[in-house]
């Protein structure tokens, strides 16, 4: 199988990996040799955890790797018995496989979910990657942001998923500064696929509360005491540039990235080069235990 082919059929999802899941439903994977702190992955909200999967196979040959699928994403499809919170579903799934302490990846959506976690749980993360910061992270509504809401929220008013999902397809795949012509069919393919699944699954939660932390990550952005490296994509909506802007004033010592090139997906549209910055960015493995 050639390089390309092999990079097609993962994005396609023909590499399907054995679902485990927690005791709370939490669907999840988690390979390679243990060790050194685990590494935590954490999906954009476009996306489950399948927009981790080109990157999966290296990754997990050289490091103990966990990937969930938030609730209401992916096969995490069971309704929560109280109110909505990731963050608490990400400590619980943590706890549950004895992960004390970890190097947390969170994108877009996720990012927010990742800072969450590690202001309520401190000791547990030991270095944040955080790619287009997003969800609890995004400050306020700019107006490339406002036109994505409004074009969803008028396509899932009138029950017209398909259109509801091509606008998260065209904003958050494409970009404001491209059109569909202009990205991999595979990438877009595969976002549509894991965003289609989480309007069904969602489809019936409206009556779901959410819980939010108070006070907000945004101002408690100064208690972050981890090497954090925030990576964003130069074709990515302002809103996001603003929020990897907070993040670099408000967390000390923050490395930004910044990808030409690239809008709100860099891990999926570069894959090979999002897996050398992670390999660079993470600390070096131990040596094997001679005994």
């Amino acid at each position: 199988m050639s390089r390309l082919r092999a990079h097609i059929d993962i994005l396609r999802g023909a590499f399907v990996s054995t679902t485990s899941r927690t005791s709370a439903g939490i669907a999840y994977d988690r390979a390679g040799p243990r060790g050194d702190l685990p590494v935590v992955l954490l999906h954009a909200g476009v996306a489950d955890r399948r927009m981790w999967e080109p990157l999966w196979p290296a990754l997990t040959t050289e490091r103990d790797v966990v990937r969930l699928d938030l609730r209401g994403f992916g096969e995490s499809a069971g309704r929560p018995r109280g109110a909505l919170c990731p963050v608490d579903d990400v400590v619980a799934t943590l706890a549950e496989l004895g992960i004390g302490r970890c190097h947390l990846v969170g994108a877009s959506f996720s990012a927010g979910v990742a800072i969450e976690v590690t202001l309520s749980q401190p000791a547990q993360v030991a270095s944040l990657f955080l790619i287009a910061p997003g969800g609890s992270l995004i400050a306020e509504a700019t107006p490339d942001l406002r036109a994505f809401t409004e074009a969803e929220g008028a396509a899932l008013a009138r029950d017209d998923l398909d259109s509801a999902v091509e606008a998260n397809l065209a904003w958050w795949v494409e970009g404001p500064q491209r059109t569909a012509d202009d990205v991999d069919p595979t990438v877009r393919d595969l976002v549509r696929r894991m965003q289609r699944r989480a309007f069904e699954v969602t489809a019936g939660w409206d009556d779901v509360e959410e819980r939010e932390l108070d006070p907000p990550a945004l101002d408690r952005l100064a208690e972050i005491q981890v090497p954090t490296l925030v990576l964003v994509g130069a074709l990515d909506l302002q809103a996001v540039h603003d929020a990897a802007r907070r993040l670099a004033v408000g967390i000390a010592g923050v490395r930004r990235v910044d990808w030409p090139g690239t809008a709100h997906l860099p891990s999926m549209e570069r894959p090979e080069d999002f897996l050398a910055l992670l390999r660079d960015w993470l600390p070096p493995r131990r040596p094997p235990d001679p005994s």
